[in-house]
Order: structure tokens, then C-alpha cells, then sequence
């Protein structure tokens, strides 16, 4: 199967992060992205609400005749996924699995520290820790840094506010990790920031290359001369979401 024109599902706006490394990958035709901005953030909620709101999310897909669906939302990917998956039609790839494999091509010694940023429900979910000792790496750390994710809302990118709230959340940590996991589609946008903290510094995770680094080791992908038509959907004030996007896919 080639697919052509795929969706993007996020919470909210995170997910733009991911799109970008869609977009410029000019592998696709078309690209439908739906963020539920009106319930967001999903990292605060019950896994039981969050795999409602998955499936409701795929309600609204129904009538855009998906070749795939990308889940660019850690935390949907960490609770939702496998019941989205039982009953889409079509593909769903989450964003976990291509990151764990993103790193294993990466970082080959398994005593390697890796640091785990995430929401509270996915750092709770253990799903990251779970797949990387499964595949024999015996050092990992989950640390839910949930605050990131309003700055980075605020459009603050950089500064003191973002240097003390890392330094808060890191102080947790007082380690130099080889490898950081960005675990929340927000966190690419404050990379320089985060990697910047340490002296010597991390190999950093990406959900959007590591998904497209799956997709193309995973899928038949054709190649188009020009960017793929994307559309912008929200269960709430969607020119806001475009709004964001303008600002997010050229940072």
C-alpha cells in the first residue's frame, strides 16, 4: 500500500511538530490534521477518557477515506492506540514504537543513561521504559515535565521562564543522560533549551523524524515534487491552530 493522503491526530497543537517532518518529506499527497483543541491537554486525563476521546477522534476521520493515520500524541499512542487500531479500516502508527526504534539505530551501548520526557499520563504509562527494556536497555529514567507544555503553548521558546522550569525538573535527574526521549510532540520546539542544560550534550529523540524514519522503513512511500495539501481541523477555534501552525512549522 502507498499512502497518500494520511491524517495527523493530536490533542491539540503539539502535533504540528510532527507534521512538519511530514510535510518536508514530500512523500505524501495530502495531509488532514485534527487536533481536539477544545479537551486539551489529554496528559492530565484518566486513561479511560483518553481512549474515548481516540475513538471519538476517529469518528471524525470517517469521512476522508484514510490511507493512514498518525498518531502525533504521546499520550494517545501510549493508551489509545491498540483500540483505535482494533477498529480503523486503515493503518494507525503511533509515535512510541518508531521513537524506541529511533534511539535502538542511534544508541547502541544498553547501559546508555536515557532520560524520558514526557507528560504525567505517559510518563505514568511506562510504555516508553517498558519497550526499552525490552530491548535490553537496563538505564532509562521517565520524568513527567507537564509545564513544558503551556510555555511552549505561550509561544516562549527560550528565556529565564524556561530555564528555571527546566532546571526545576532536571534537578530531579542529576545525571548527563547520553540520550533524551522527547516524549510530548511540544518538546522539539524547546530542544535547543533542553540539550543546552548540559554540558556535553544529548543525542535528542525527535517524534517527527522518528516517525517518518518508521514510514519509510515501513510503508511503499512515493515521492512528490511539490509539499502535500494540508488541511486543519479542531473541535474548537481552528483558525487558532492555523495560527500556530504558521509560527511552528518555520521555527
Amino acid at each position: 500500500m502507498i499512502p497518500y493522503r494520511i491524517g495527523v491526530f493530536d490533542s491539540g497543537a503539539g502535533g504540528i511538530s510532527v507534521l512538519k517532518s511530514l510535510i518536508h518529506s514530500h512523500n505524501f499527497e495530502e495531509i488532514i490534521y485534527y487536533g481536539d483543541t477544545a479537551r486539551v491537554p489529554y496528559g492530565v486525563r484518566s486513561p479511560e477518557t483518553i481512549i474515548q476521546y481516540s475513538l471519538e477522534a476517529l469518528e471524525f476521520f470517517k469521512s476522508f477515506h484514510l490511507d493512514l493515520l498518525v498518531i502525533a500524541c504521546n499520550t494517545v499512542s501510549a493508551y489509545g492506540l491498540k483500540a483505535m487500531q482494533e477498529v480503523a479500516p486503515y493503518p494507525i502508527v503511533g509515535v512510541i514504537e518508531p521513537g524506541v526504534l529511533a534511539l535502538k539505530n542511534k544508541i547502541s551501548n544498553k547501559d546508555s543513561k536515557i532520560l524520558i520526557l514526557g507528560t504525567k499520563a505517559t510518563i505514568q504509562s511506562k510504555l516508553y521504559s517498558e519497550l526499552l527494556s525490552v530491548e535490553g536497555y537496563c538505564n532509562t529514567f521517565g520524568l513527567a515535565t507537564s509545564l513544558f507544555v503551556p510555555i511552549v503553548e505561550e509561544g516562549i521558546f527560550e528565556g529565564a521562564v524556561l530555564d528555571s522550569t527546566i532546571a526545576h525538573y532536571f534537578a530531579k535527574y542529576p545525571q548527563t543522560p547520553e540520550a533524551i526521549i522527547l516524549g510530548c510532540t511540544h518538546f522539539p520546539l524547546i530542544a535547543d533549551s533542553i540539550s543546552n542544560y548540559y554540558h556535553k550534550q544529548p543525542l535528542l529523540i525527535h517524534s517527527g523524524e522518528a516517525i517518518m524514519e518508521y514510514l519509510q522503513n515501513s510503508y511503499i512511500l512515493k515521492s512528490f515534487d511539490t509539499p502535500p495539501k494540508v488541511t486543519f481541523y479542531a473541535s474548537d477555534c481552528v483558525e487558532k491552530l492555523e495560527q500556530i501552525a504558521k509560527v511552528w512549522l518555520i521555527k
